[in-house]
């Protein structure tokens, strides 16, 4: 069930973040919570009354302060910028990241926003996250080198979702 992230989320949400760390910034239960406000679309997979999955995206106009957020705010008036998602190790392969991810799309077309934005890691590279991207047709737009990482920057029109994609259910 893919529904708002609440307050009492927050702990569930940092201990995921916390282990997928390698490919994500740090996120404290402060820095969550600042996060969280100024989001546009943070929502979660709940699955057998557990926290699964969460992704965290930021509308054009935002506060928030990451340098790729911010580089995709110098190029484009309007997109949504999807910072993280993340899927619990025992719950990955179930569909709940692209369950997510049309979510996300579907928000961004009922908003009139037409350009979806990301990134990923190719120093060091994250493979898994550039093949899943290519699913939804995301492209390289550019690279973006900051703290010992270069990023992949990536964008794809929010109609590209229901093209690239035929089921919008995560599997159980």
């Amino acid at each position: 069930m893919i529904r708002d992230a609440r307050s009492a989320d927050f702990p569930a949400i940092v201990a995921l973040n916390l282990q997928s760390e390698q490919y994500l910034s740090p996120m404290s239960a402060a820095r969550l919570a600042q996060l969280h406000a100024w989001a546009a679309y943070h929502r979660v997979v709940e699955a057998q009354g557990q926290l699964a999955a969460f992704l965290l995206a930021f509308r054009e106009g935002a506060r928030y302060d990451s340098p790729n957020y911010r580089w995709f705010s110098a190029r484009y008036p309007s997109f949504v910028y999807i910072d993280r998602v993340v899927v619990a190790a025992v719950h990955r392969g179930k569909g709940f990241a692209s369950a997510l991810y049309d979510d996300v799309f579907a928000f961004a077309r009922e908003n009139g926003v037409g350009t979806m934005t990301c990134e990923f890691d190719t120093e060091p590279p994250n493979e898994v996250s550039r093949r899943f991207h290519a699913r939804f047709g995301f492209r390289e737009v550019g690279t973006h080198s900051y703290n010992n990482k270069r990023v992949s920057m990536q964008a794809t029109s929010a109609d590209a979702a229901r093209a690239a994609r035929s089921s919008t259910a995560p599997r159980r």
